[in-house]
């Protein structure tokens, strides 16, 4: 799968997850999704992605080349904070 075709897929399947999840208070809000990071790492290509959506979420997926697997994990962010050094 050429990285292009894995963004694509990997948008698809953060959306869906994001509409499926989305408050239901919130269900006519339209959801974007876009890739905040990508990188080809020791033969997996991955991207961290977020959506539109003010729920603090963020998504990471994976693609395993030499297993042809997809790995897809949803995250809640708690906090930021900066940290003078």
């Amino acid at each position: 799968m050429t990285n292009e075709k894995f963004i694509e897929h990997a948008l698809v399947l953060v959306t869906e997850y994001a509409v499926e999840h989305q408050d239901k208070t919130d269900a006519t809000e339209e959801v974007f999704a876009f890739v905040v990071w990508n990188a080809y790492i020791l033969g997996n290509i991955k991207a961290l992605i977020s959506t539109s959506l003010h729920d603090g979420m963020y998504y990471e997926v994976t693609y395993n080349k030499e297993k042809n697997e997809i790995y897809f994990d949803a995250y809640k962010k708690f906090e930021n904070r900066k940290i003078e050094l």
